[in-house]
């Protein structure tokens, strides 16, 4: 998962030995950026607010999501806990909370107005339930079931 703000360009490094196809099909941003090799890098600008799910066409199991946003006041937590945003002005503003496993309806109820006066703000415990089943499954960019690989090359026999 990664937040970035509106116009942020983000690099999609190839460093396996074999080639990937990094698609998204979702609101935040779509693009599709083709089959690239190893020890290659592409990059989508993200240039409207949302949330993309990022896949690759090859490898079902590769995942990513990038959250943006069109505010330079946000954080990303790797472990639940405390959070602080640094040099918020002053004034009112929308919190938004985003999660990967939990529904929409549920970060829609956890978004509020927050006023920001002085030097820091304190926010009662924001509590989130992950949905059963959200962001297991997917299809590749064609909308159909990836097929199970057949490798014929010694590099990728089982033992």
């Amino acid at each position: 998962m990664l937040a970035v703000e509106v116009g942020s360009l983000v690099e999609f490094p190839n460093k396996d030995p074999f080639f990937h196809n990094v698609f998204s099909l979702f609101e935040g941003k779509r693009f599709d950026l083709g089959l690239y090799e190893a020890n290659s890098t592409k990059s989508v600008r993200f240039d409207h607010p949302g949330v993309s799910y990022i896949f690759c066409n090859i490898h079902s199991q590769m995942s990513a999501a990038v959250v943006v946003v069109n505010t330079p006041y946000f954080v990303q937590l790797s472990t639940p806990g405390d959070f602080k945003i640094p040099r918020v002005p002053p004034g009112r503003y929308e919190l938004g909370v985003w999660a990967e496993r939990v529904s929409p309806e549920t970060l829609k109820k956890v978004s509020r107005q927050i006023l920001v006066e002085g030097v820091s703000s304190t926010l009662e415990t924001i509590h989130l339930r992950e949905s059963a089943g959200l962001g297991s499954e997917h299809s590749n960019k064609y909308g159909k079931s990836y097929e199970t690989p057949v490798f014929s090359s010694p590099i990728y026999a089982q033992p």
